[in-house]
């Protein structure tokens, strides 16, 4: 049996048992099922469906929105339906795609004609501003993150190390007993298609290279926090901070990796900070390692790492889903891994690996801050298996 995510219910609930209302849409990283979900959704709805898909077409058609619109009105017509569905997947493709979308939204609407509409993408840049530019007022979101590890575990069996190392990625899951190939899928199909496709041929990018290499030093130095003045020192050609914040900025668009700032009571101290690397997925880290998984797992002196980016990872996911504010915490070689804050109260947590060298700031974190709650997790605390299960809005 197929595994479904929860998010089909949400959007089947939106389209076949609420009237036409707003345009849903549904966005989130590459390859974490939205076509999938939209699949099986179409396969259960009793009302004609017109599926679309602006892969590969060329971007200065805004007039294809247009067509496929008037496709599905024709379709919906010679059914004799009262409803239908009109899906447009990978919309933010199309050059001003959002004013294309309102128009022929604004048609039905005055027309009466009750045509439900789906828009899925993967670029949260370019799908949020043609939101806010064209769309106000019209719309609901959906947001589909990487899968968690309750997710990967019940669709394909993993356990908590195979999750670590494997990340939440389906689409390679079958691929994990040929890791070289697990990884060249990973490298090709997620990496470079989400660095090229998602962002480059989308936004003006004037150093790629710089770009690509600031992708690989934040997978390698993934849970540390670096200046930009030091990444610098570690890249050719790194133009100046500003420059790598924004592209640290849209890769983080991308759910590749962000750069978790410190927490401070004092936001301008906040963007002021050092960033703190944290990529989304472990296995953007595994795939670029020379090392294999028994390797790794064998060496708990550096499976440590993965442990803690694999929870950093479950923690920067739920920020889209639960209005979660994550950071991490430093004061000289104090410090705590995380800082999560939901509705004014803090929580710090710290992942125990058991190979760290410095101290932890637990106790000078609760002097300054009084936090709601500390958390530890790890070796030592709420075992791993277990937290990677946890929804961290339940922590507060």
């Amino acid at each position: 049996m197929e595994y479904t995510r929860h998010h089909i219910e949400i959007l089947k609930k939106r389209t076949e048992h609420e009237p036409r209302r707003f345009i849903q849409v549904v966005y989130g990283p590459r390859q974490v099922g939205k076509t999938t979900m939209i699949t099986q959704l179409c396969n259960e709805l009793k009302f004609p469906v017109h599926y679309s898909s602006a892969d590969g077409v060329d971007i200065h058609q805004d007039f294809w929105i247009s067509q496929h619109w008037e496709s599905a009105r024709i379709n919906l017509k010679i059914s004799g339906a009262s409803e239908g569905l009109l899906v447009i997947d990978e919309v933010q493709k199309i050059t001003n795609w959002s004013e294309a979308v309102k128009k022929e939204w604004d048609i039905d609407s005055h027309s009466g004609t009750c045509l439900k509409v789906v828009l899925l993408g993967s670029s949260r840049l370019l799908i949020q501003k043609g939101l806010t530019e064209s769309l106000a007022g019209r719309y609901e979101t959906i947001y589909m993150g990487h899968w968690a590890f309750s997710e990967m575990q019940a669709a394909f069996g993993f356990d908590q190390q195979q999750y670590v190392w494997f990340g939440g990625y389906p689409g390679a899951a079958p691929l994990i007993n040929d890791e070289k190939r697990w990884k060249q899928y990973i490298l090709d199909s997620l990496i470079e298609a989400s660095i090229s496709k998602d962002i480059m041929m989308l936004t003006r990018i004037d150093k790629p290279a710089l770009m690509k290499r600031l992708f690989e030093l934040g997978c390698a130095y993934s849970g540390q926090i670096l200046s930009y003045n030091k990444v610098m020192g570690q890249l050719q050609d790194a133009g100046n901070t500003t420059t790598l914040a924004h592209y640290l900025r849209l890769l983080d668009t991308a759910g590749l990796i962000r750069g978790l700032e410190k927490f401070s009571v004092e936001r301008v101290r906040q963007r002021a900070s050092s960033p703190k690397f944290q990529v989304f997925n472990t296995a953007l880290i595994s795939a670029q390692s020379e090392f294999s998984y028994r390797e790794i797992v064998a060496r708990p002196e550096v499976w440590g790492r993965w442990v803690e980016s694999a929870i950093g990872a479950h923690l920067v996911n739920y920020t889209f889903l639960e209005d979660i504010g994550l950071y991490y915490w430093r004061n000289n070689n104090y410090e705590v891994d995380f800082v999560i804050t939901l509705k004014n109260k803090i929580i710090g947590i710290e992942v125990k690996s058991g190979v760290k060298t410095r101290t932890s700031g637990i106790d000078r974190f609760k002097k300054l801050y009084h936090p709601h709650k500390i958390y530890l997790t790890g070796s030592t605390g709420i075992p791993a298996e277990q937290f990677l299960k946890i929804n961290p809005a339940e922590l507060f």
